[in-house]
């Protein structure tokens, strides 16, 4: 296991060169000098270039890349332009509330998507199979931040039950941490909630009409244990794929809804940094984020294992 953990974790050095190459120029190809957003409309060009030599901008791009690589290979993304505070520190204050929205909004989509799944699986071609296909198909195309607006109309404003934004940190209480996340974990879940359900309902369609279900059923045993017992788990490998991808997705790419709803995660922490033209910062969580979406996928490809110990042996065999 050690040896399969240490190639995977291998097999993501390429990966992480690739994103670190193209994310550095991307960045600093933009237009925009940080040293000129940093002074304002006002400064002149002397206090500009003077600046700019002092944050080592006025270097050649392959040197300014090599100093960063060199230094994110000893562990330093460096400082904000603007805070002079570290880069990994400024990830780790920001993940927090990202990562708590991420948490619950993909236990909602679970414990919506997997009973739904498993529901239309057991009634194909049915009226209620056909509804929930279609429901799943409108919440893939509903753009969360959107659908969070129609939440915050009708919950915030309308029944003023939850808070319209904002943030409170788990410190404050769990009721008033989660009321501020209720909202935007299901503007977010509901799209997540789809895409788990029709994996579901495809993944149980396959194993349904498998001989050893058959079987399980000619003894007698009851259809709860039938579904649940064998033949959730044995579809559940793709299921689980999902539920990682996801997932990542969910702690990497929920900067607009982190916006409509004002939580200071990782996605406000990005798009203030572009518009501020901050590189270290940008650079450092990008690639921060790519090392936590790789580490994601190596946990669920661990977890295949104990979903199903027929991974274990082909890996042992291999």
């Amino acid at each position: 296991m050690s040896g399969y953990i240490l190639k995977r974790l291998l097999s993501t050095l390429p990966i992480l060169a690739v994103v670190a190459t193209v994310v550095f120029l991307i960045v600093h190809l933009t237009p925009g000098d940080p040293a000129a957003v940093m002074l304002g409309d006002e400064a002149g060009e002397a206090e500009i270039a003077e600046l700019r030599e002092q944050l080592g901008l006025n270097l050649p791009l392959p040197v300014q890349f090599y100093h960063w690589l060199v230094n994110v290979l000893q562990g330093d993304l460096g400082q904000s332009y603007f805070s002079g505070m570290p880069v990994t520190r400024s990830f780790v204050e920001h993940l927090g509330p990202t990562f708590s929205l991420a948490v619950l909004a993909q236990i909602i989509a679970i414990l919506i998507a997997i009973p739904i799944g498993i529901f239309a699986a057991r009634r194909r071609g049915s009226l209620a199979d056909q509804a929930v296909m279609g429901v799943s198909l409108l919440g893939i195309s509903v753009p969360s931040f959107l659908l969070g607006l129609f939440l915050i109309l009708l919950f915030a404003v309308q029944l003023k039950w939850l808070p319209v934004a904002g943030y409170k940190p788990l410190g404050d209480g769990l009721w008033n941490h989660l009321r501020y996340l209720i909202l935007p974990a299901l503007a977010l879940g509901f799209m997540q909630a789809a895409l788990i359900a029709r994996m579901t309902r495809s993944s149980m369609l396959d194993i349904i009409a498998d001989n050893y279900i058959k079987t399980a059923r000619a003894k007698g045993l009851k259809e709860r244990i039938v579904i649940y017992k064998h033949a959730l788990r044995n579809a559940f490998i793709p299921i689980l794929t999902v539920i990682g991808e996801t997932f990542g997705g969910l702690v990497t790419g929920a900067a607009v809804v982190e916006t409509v709803f004002n939580i200071p995660g990782i996605g406000q922490l990005i798009i203030s940094s572009v518009e501020r033209r901050d590189y270290p910062v940008i650079q450092g969580t990008v690639l921060l984020i790519t090392v936590t979406y790789v580490f994601l996928n190596l946990i669920i490809d661990l977890l295949y294992g104990v979903v199903d110990p027929r991974v274990r042996l082909n890996r042992k065999e291999r």
